[in-house]
This record gives structure tokens, C-alpha cells and sequence, in this order.
């Protein structure tokens, strides 16, 4: 990705009003910038500057600190400016607006969404890993994923995928170098446990992808569709499971129209859980607005990474359970929840049934809900290994699975008879090109400007 080196600045932090905003500015040298808003005055890099803030006309728009960071030891690698003043939108605005004016000579530009970070990474004060991983930061939705994108930030993730590269790296070089010299080919396995060093490889890429992905649970989370026919209790589910009154309960069937969400958290995963319209037969006389909603529903289904169908289990299954359970979507887990054993005399518990799982709870007196607690962090994959996490996203994930697969290919290649090391070379280059992605040393511009536009203006 080519790096543009014209200024940039932007209002750094989140809208709205707060105690203290944040105006930054990046450049390659922004020594005239800071005379021309504080003339009179020298910033000392590294250290905060009492000023007031004025505009043109030498009105004063705010006072606060001013914090002048010389390249290359910035957050970016350039010079970087970061005014911190009061945090008023329009005293943001005023003062975002004076620092474009001020720099106007320098083609000083509002900053794009995510750029200070894509030079940071740019300027390699930042892998692409540890780059993501401020976006991640800023997102988590639990404590535990917080943690988990502060460590990949501080490069803990990035250190064990260059381990894996430095790996493959050095059993390529001595493949490589025995096919320059092919009357060796045939010891070669065996002189330099290339099989040995293959096995380590994998064994290590799979305790780094066993950890990436339960670091990836804590980002995405799970999506958990509550489905069934009207009046099973799915509202009075919902709220159990959240804790609070997030949806209406009421005797009358049909009460859910539409889809009621919510995102709780299950040792630290967050689990987001839609509540949706009861299913009934479109042809029993119901109105256009129930219709919608069950429309929706399926909508809502269709994009469930998990499934509960409620019975209730005071009357037993019926008919139209039959015909729920027949549209499903095929490959989504799918946990039977028979509610209201309040009214039905069981007992809490779970049954692993031939085509899905049963839970037998209430969700009015909430027994048996830790038990579907349980079930969701199994379905999802959870343990509690004791083991760090990274908060990988998907394409890490993707990333891994591909590397993983080539070494396979590898392993047989260097199992034939005929030791194929050309083959075997070629398919640990391609390994290593995979791992390479995850930390930015082999990524095409265009995954690069994808990831950064995801960030927030500011970062």
C-alpha cells in the first residue's frame, strides 16, 4: 500500500459531549503547524503545554494541553499533534476547524476512518495484528475480550505467528538447499528430522489456532435465535437469560411482533439473543402485522449460529413443532428447550436426545437455566483451558486453517517414497505465505484498505 505522507487531522475522540476532546494531527513535519496556531510558544516534544487555543482573529476557542510528539516516536511514526481541550462538539468542531485552517499551507486534510493506525502500521510502529487489535480494543463488549485485544496489541499474538513463520522458514532452507544438491535427496528426511521439524510446526500452529479461536468466540460471540409457537414462553425466556424485563410477557398469544434483542454474557462470551414472533400457520386468520413478524423470524433464523426451539412441556409437542423443526436451515445446532415444568412436573435437566439436545426448564421461576448456559458455552466451544487468548478475527481464522491445510500437504509429500521435495518445498512456501498475512508482511493493498476503513474516524 502506497504511504501518503500529506498531513491529516481529525477530532480523536467518540462524539457526543464529554470532559475532555481530542483533536490529532499527523504529518511528516509539523513543525510549521505548531507556530502557526501557537506562535510565540515552544512545544517541548513528549511533554504537555498549558495554552490556550485561539483561532484567526486571536479570539481564545478553548485552553488546554498541547502535546507535540517528534517522528519517529509517535503513535503514527510521524510528527503527531494532539490538542486536548474540552470535550463540546461544536468547541471540537471550532477547534478541528482552526487546525485545518492553520495548516491549510501544508495540504493539511481531514483524516480518513482508521488512518493514523494504517500508518502506524504503514510506518511499522504496528504489525497488521496488533492494528486490528486497536479497533478490537475499542469494540469489546466484555472484560474478558478487552483483555484478550490488550495482549494481541502488546504483540503476544503477533510473536507466537513470527515463531511459526522463523519455523517453516528454516525447514524450507534446508529443503531448498538439498534439492541444489539432489544425491543427498534421499537421506535428507532422515539426516535432518524433517519430519520432526514438520510435526513441531503443526503441533505448535495447532495450539495457536486452539487459542485463537476461543479468543474469537469473546469477539463475535454467538447469534441465539429463540423460536417456537406462540405462547412457549420465549419472551420469559429472553428475560431470564438477560436478567432484566428486556421483553414484554403477557398471557395473550402472539404478544412478540417483532424481533426483541439482547447481548448478555456467559463467562465472558457475549451471547446475542434474539427473541422473535410465535409461528403459527399463515392461514389461521391472523392479521398483517403477525404475519410480518413471522416472516421476520425466519429472517432471524436463517442467520442463527444457534437455535432454541421452545415446547412447552405442560402439553407436549404438537403438530406444528413437527413442521417448525422441518424449516430449519440444516447445520445449525439446535437445542430443544422444554419450558414450563413448573406446570408439567420434570425436573430440570438436560436428555441428549437422537436429534437434539433437551432441556427441561422455567423460565418464569428460572430453574434449569444454567443448565442452557452451559449447553450455549458448550455448543460454542468454550473452555477454560487457562491458556492466553488473542482476539482473532475471521480472517486470522481463515488464515491458520489454510496454513494448517498446506503442512498437511507437506506431510504427504515428505511420506512418499519418492520424497517429493520440490512438492514438499512449494507447499511450505505457501504456509509460510498464509502466517505472513496475519501480521501484514504478505497482504494485497486491497484487504489492507478494507480493514483500515473499519476503523473510527480519529484512530
Amino acid at each position: 500500500m502506497k504511504l501518503d505522507t500529506s498531513p491529516i487531522a481529525a477530532i480523536a475522540t467518540a462524539p457526543g459531549r464529554g470532559g475532555i476532546g481530542v483533536v490529532r494531527a499527523s504529518g511528516k513535519n509539523l513543525a510549521p503547524l505548531v507556530a502557526a496556531l501557537f506562535p510565540g510558544t515552544k512545544l517541548a516534544p513528549r511533554h504537555a503545554t498549558y495554552v490556550p487555543f485561539k483561532d484567526a482573529a486571536d479570539t481564545v476557542i478553548d485552553e488546554g494541553l498541547a502535546l507535540y510528539f517528534k517522528a519517529p516516536h509517535s503513535y503514527t511514526g510521524e510528527d503527531v499533534l494532539e490538542l486536548q481541550g474540552h470535550g463540546g462538539p461544536v468547541v471540537l468542531r471550532m477547534l478541528l476547524a482552526r487546525v485545518l485552517e492553520a495548516g491549510r499551507d501544508l495540504d493539511l486534510r481531514l483524516a480518513e476512518p482508521g488512518e493514523f493506525t494504517r500508518r502506524a502500521f504503514l510506518n511499522d510502529k504496528l504489525d497488521l495484528a496488533q492494528a486490528e487489535a486497536v479497533a478490537d480494543l475499542i469494540d469489546a463488549s466484555t472484560e474478558a475480550a478487552a483483555k484478550s485485544a490488550s495482549q494481541s496489541l502488546s504483540g503476544a499474538f503477533s510473536k507466537v505467528v513470527h515463531e511459526l513463520v522463523e519455523k517453516t522458514i528454516n525447514l524450507r532452507m534446508l529443503v531448498e538447499a538439498t534439492l541444489d544438491f539432489p544425491e543427498e535427496e534421499i537421506d535428507f528426511l532422515e539426516k535432518s528430522n524433517a519430519r520432526g521439524q514438520l510435526k513441531g510446526i503443526v503441533d505448535a500452529l495447532e495450539a495457536v489456532f486452539r487459542q485463537a479461536a476461543q479468543g474469537a468466540l469473546l469477539r463475535e460471540g454467538l447469534n441465539v435465535v429463540l423460536v417456537g409457537q406462540p405462547n412457549v414462553g420465549k419472551s420469559s425466556l429472553l428475560n431470564a437469560l438477560a436478567g432484566s424485563d428486556v421483553a414484554i410477557v403477557t398471557p395473550i398469544a402472539g404478544t412478540t411482533r417483532d424481533k426483541v434483542s439482547e447481548t448478555i454474557q456467559v463467562e465472558g462470551i457475549p451471547l446475542n439473543i434474539v427473541d422473535t414472533a410465535g409461528i403459527r400457520a399463515i392461514d389461521e386468520g391472523i392479521d398483517v402485522v403477525e404475519r410480518i413478524g413471522i416472516e421476520r423470524t425466519w429472517g432471524e433464523v436463517g442467520k442463527a449460529d444457534v437455535i432454541l426451539h421452545l415446547l412447552d412441556a405442560s402439553l407436549g409437542p404438537a403438530k406444528a413443532d413437527e413442521d417448525i423443526v422441518a424449516a430449519f436451515p440444516p447445520g445449525v445446532p439446535v437445542v430443544r428447550i422444554w419450558n414450563k415444568i413448573d406446570l408439567s412436573g420434570h425436573k430440570p435437566s438436560v436428555d441428549q436426545g437422537a436429534e437434539a439436545v433437551n432441556i427441561y426448564l422455567s423460565a418464569h421461576e428460572k430453574i434449569g437455566i444454567d443448565l442452557l448456559r452451559a449447553e450455549l458455552l458448550r455448543i460454542a466451544g468454550w473452555q477454560q483451558t487457562g491458556e492466553s487468548l488473542y482476539l482473532a478475527r475471521e480472517r486470522h481464522l481463515v488464515a491458520l486453517r489454510q496454513a494448517r491445510e498446506h503442512l498437511r500437504y507437506a506431510a504427504e509429500h515428505a511420506a512418499q517414497d519418492d520424497q517429493s521435495l520440490d512438492l514438499f518445498a512449494e507447499e511450505l512456501r505457501l504456509a509460510q505465505d498464509q502466517l505472513s498475512s496475519i501480521t501484514g508482511q504478505f497482504t494485497p493493498d486491497d484487504l489492507l484498505g478494507v480493514i483500515f476503513s473499519r476503523f473510527c474516524i480519529g484512530k
